[in-house]
């Protein structure tokens, strides 16, 4: 299954000063598949450690550190030579052994000539503040789930992929390209990005077993809950999670910590939230009344949206019946259009706006997202879930601050008038292909 991340894995195999690389993101987005491919496709030899699976490995980095050292004794549990340049070394779930993430640090100053990656999905909830962090000795990068295009990809649509990439105007595209558009739309916003879930509906064609994964998927967050927490905050971050489909189907879907449990509140709650957000599960829009940059200097932090990873996963949480597939609208209008909006979020997160921001004047609009692009213009973004012209709230933000350019998402065509574009909601990347609209 085609990755559009592992372009950016070519580019730091053939840097002059690679590091070691630390490969981030939820569990079961695929990291695992994507970097033994990467190995077995790039090198010779893929040298694959599993500290999870393989806990021993871990008493391999306890007495010394020294890379050399490390090296011959990975040789010895692999039984072969390990070759600085035809090899790659992989550690998974590396967050099991906080010392084997400290001895990345001397594999990049003693022998930074070896090419090696790792993946964790929960680093930043179970490495302990005891454990030296790597900091500025490790290479980046972060793995979602599949993103739209990604997905059209995966289901032999290249072509289309191709085609929107390259489009250079706010043109209507052709209705029936449209229309096929929002069909394999509205069936990524029910299996979503998971690429086991994605796998498996290619293979078997059955929308019912996508569910049963779904479920999966979800009941191995919770046990992840228990596994790197106290029982207490098990307890917390599992209250959280269950509220999170809730709180988003209301009108107004700011979070509430009154509706986790009845008097929450921010001090019972906020290190569960946090533990979310560092597992990957979840992304956080917090709110600006003032859109200035940095955006981040002026957001309001006791205000704020809580999105899930995956529309899929979502979908499952609020028993989405697959029949709203079919149906030609009820799919965008169901729950308050939480499932679009979470959509939104987290096909903004992939094409590279990592903080999200939403206005709010009062109680007199609501722009469901602010962002800034790559030439520091602040564009507002209202989400459609159906087909309605109105955007009351836009036009209120437009005559406050009147910005370059305004965008709503919504399930209709390109369409656009003097500062003002619709872009269809299958299109999310097209914002980040510096154009000049």
């Amino acid at each position: 299954m085609e990755r559009y991340l592992y372009d950016e894995l070519l580019t730091w195999k053939n840097k002059n000063n690679r590091k070691p690389l630390l490969l981030e993101g939820a569990r079961q987005v695929g990291k695992t598949y994507l970097l033994k491919e990467f190995g077995n496709n790039e090198y010779n030899d893929c040298a694959y450690f599993n500290f999870e699976k393989n806990p021993d490995l871990d008493s391999l980095f306890k007495s010394s550190l020294d890379s050399v050292t490390m090296i011959e004794s990975l040789e010895l549990f692999i039984g072969r030579k390990i070759n600085p340049v035809s090899t790659l070394i992989f550690f998974d779930e590396i967050q099991a052994s906080p010392r084997a993430v400290t001895s990345l640090k001397y594999f990049y100053e003693e022998t930074p000539n070896y090419h090696i990656v790792s993946a964790g999905s929960l680093l930043g909830v179970s490495v302990t503040r005891e454990s030296s962090f790597p900091v500025g000795k490790v290479n980046f990068m972060m793995l979602y789930s599949l993103s739209f295009f990604e997905y059209l990809s995966a289901i032999g649509e290249k072509t289309l992929v191709k085609y929107l990439n390259e489009k250079k105007d706010c043109l209507q595209v052709q209705n029936i390209i449209h229309e096929k558009l929002i069909k394999y739309y509205k069936m990524y916003l029910f299996l979503g990005g998971m690429p086991e879930v994605i796998q498996n509906y290619l293979n078997n064609n059955d929308i019912k077993e996508v569910r049963t994964i779904q479920n999966e998927i979800l009941n191995a967050y919770k046990r992840d809950f228990s596994k790197y927490t106290t029982s207490s905050e098990a307890v917390k971050i599992s209250e959280i999670w269950n509220s999170i489909p809730l709180q988003l189907a209301k009108e107004n879907k700011k979070f509430k910590y009154s509706e986790v449990v009845k008097g929450g509140r921010t001090s019972r709650f906020e290190s569960a939230i946090e533990w979310l957000r560092k597992a990957g599960l979840i992304y956080i829009v917090n709110n600006i009344k003032t859109p200035k940059l940095p955006l981040s200097g002026y957001e309001d932090r006791a205000k704020f949206k809580i999105y899930m990873l995956d529309s899929g996963l979502l979908g499952a949480m609020l028993s989405i019946h697959s029949n709203l597939i079919v149906n030609n609208n009820k799919l965008f209008s169901e729950y308050n259009g939480a499932f679009i909006e979470n959509y939104v979020a987290t096909e903004l997160t992939k094409a590279g706006y990592e903080e999200l921001f939403y206005w709010s004047s009062d109680y007199e609009a609501e722009v469901d997202f602010v962002i800034s692009d790559n030439e520091n213009d602040i564009i507002p973004i209202e989400v459609k879930s159906g087909f309605s012209r109105h955007k009351k709230s836009l036009k209120v933000y437009i005559q406050k601050y009147k910005p370059k350019i305004s965008i709503r998402l919504s399930p209709r065509n390109f369409i656009k008038d003097e500062n003002f574009i619709n872009i269809p909601l299958y299109a999310i990347p097209y914002l980040n292909l510096n154009h000049k609209y």
